[in-house]
């Protein structure tokens, strides 16, 4: 008789039992200062509630322009300092109640439909849909591999609402939200999907030498799919384009003027923690990328304080691993530092950058990618979405040596591609703010980010936040 070994039963509500019985607090002040708003929240602490709240006002489109945080003891506590993208204070309302509801972690029933109606605004996450089926892929980054599989898709009936595109090492990963024609629904259709699959993975293996790593993979809709730019950071992390990743040796060249990312793992015994300091070029959404790598590399971050100085950004994160270590080992710290680097650098964005708005069509973005492939244009970062009947997107392109574009061959390509583009910026190693509608939703998506932390708890860390809240300047992103 075979023996089925003991598991004790537990109740799937245990784990929600704290939230319910000590509910999240979310206070807005208006009051306390007369630039900007506070949003303060309390709650029971879990893994990854960081990167929830600084997602959620970023899918807001808020200015974070301070941030001071704490979560030692079982307990998180934050203060974000926000405003809007014109610097004003946050005063509607509706929205409010929005943000009230969607930073409370037990929000079982989700945000209330009329507040969702009345919001006078979008709300994203940008390209995330619980609607459509999505297609990821991987691989060496080659120019024209996102045009012939948008052409692909547009040849096998599929239409393409939204989509993504970031490089990184010399890898690419790329996701698009497809449905099956132009507004009839996402593919479920087992039969179809395996077609689907099988046709894609012909045009990837095209661009790939035998034995060069590449995936390409369709997932059907699920409610509370992973956040698109998260996503992106989990795929080029299973892609290893992290592997060539590495700092400057000399700390010092950062103040100099060194632009390259520097990483520094230290260990604090007293306190049982790893401290981490990032030291980079300041730029758009530095706080969302450095914690989402530490939140799906499993390390909890207990405090953390980050603030910006002219062009530089420093960030400073008390951690240890989920199972309570620190980093004691040198791979595990090389490991760590080459990821964080990763996560810096990949939504760096060099050549020109084309704003495109167009009426939205079946085969729009395999249309827009043919035209640049055909002028010998290469995509170094993409999003793309649609609002109602039109299309908004950004792209990134430089020639196929990765040079910069010349005037003519811009031109010949607005000219093609019709609708409105504009030539925004020239070769910027760091982008600057672009912010395109979600594949339902419109909004931007860049925030000021900057995090203090304080090592006390409970009334004790407002009473200090308040005060040494003035000490640190704003993280721009």
């Amino acid at each position: 008789m075979e023996i089925i070994p003991y598991k004790p039963y537990i109740d799937p509500e245990f784990e929600s039992l704290i939230e319910r019985i000590y509910p999240p607090r979310v206070c807005i002040d208006n009051d306390a200062y007369p630039d900007c708003t506070l949003v303060k929240v309390d709650s029971a602490n879990k893994h990854g509630i960081l990167l929830e709240m600084v997602q959620v006002l970023t899918d807001l489109d808020l200015v974070i322009s301070k941030s001071y945080i704490s979560s030692d003891g079982g307990w998180f506590m934050d203060v974000f300092h926000v405003t809007d993208q014109l610097a004003n204070k946050i005063t509607d309302e509706t929205l409010i109640l929005y943000i009230q509801q969607a930073l409370c972690t037990n929000r079982r029933g989700g945000i209330a439909k009329e507040v969702q109606t009345h919001l006078k605004r979008d709300v994203r996450p940008r390209h995330v849909s619980a609607e459509n089926t999505a297609l990821e892929v991987t691989g060496t980054d080659r120019p024209g591999l996102m045009s012939e599989i948008s052409a692909v898709l547009h040849e096998l009936g599929c239409h393409v609402p939204a989509a993504v595109a970031w490089t990184h090492n010399t890898r690419s990963a790329c996701i698009f939200y497809i449905e099956d024609g132009l507004d009839s629904g996402p593919i479920t259709d087992p039969d179809r999907l395996a077609h689907l699959e099988e046709q894609l993975e012909i045009v990837v293996a095209a661009h790939h030498r035998e034995g060069e790593k590449r995936s390409a993979r369709l997932t059907t809709p699920v409610v509370g799919r992973t956040h698109t730019e998260r996503r992106l950071h989990q795929l080029m992390y299973a892609d290893e384009d992290y592997d060539q990743c590495q700092g400057c040796e000399n700390g010092v060249g950062h103040w100099k003027g060194c632009i390259r990312t520097h990483v520094f793992i230290e260990g604090c015994k007293e306190k049982g923690y790893s401290v981490v300091n990032v030291r980079s070029l300041d730029r758009p959404k530095l706080l969302f990328d450095t914690v989402c790598v530490l939140t799906d590399l499993q390390y909890v971050v207990f405090h953390a304080a980050v603030s910006s100085k002219g062009s530089f950004a420093d960030q400073e994160y008390f951690i240890r691993h989920k199972d309570g270590c620190t980093l004691d080992k040198e791979s595990e710290r090389k490991k760590l530092t080459q990821c964080l680097i990763a996560a810096v650098e990949r939504r760096v964005s060099h050549g020109l950058r084309l704003d495109i708005s167009t009426k939205n069509r079946m085969g729009l973005l395999s249309d827009i990618t043919r035209v640049f492939r055909e002028n010998g244009l290469s995509v170094s970062r993409s999003e793309i979405g649609t609002n109602g009947d039109r299309a908004t997107g950004s792209f990134y392109v430089t020639d196929a040596s990765g040079h910069e574009v010349d005037a003519p061959t811009i031109e010949l390509v607005r000219q093609e591609i019709g609708g409105s583009v504009l030539v925004v910026n020239k070769s910027s190693s760091w982008s600057s703010k672009a912010s395109f509608p979600d594949l339902n939703r419109a909004g931007g998506g860049n925030s000021k980010l900057e995090n203090r932390a304080r090592l006390s708890l409970g009334s004790l860390l407002w009473s200090h936040l308040g005060r040494i809240s003035s000490n640190f300047g704003p993280l721009r992103s």
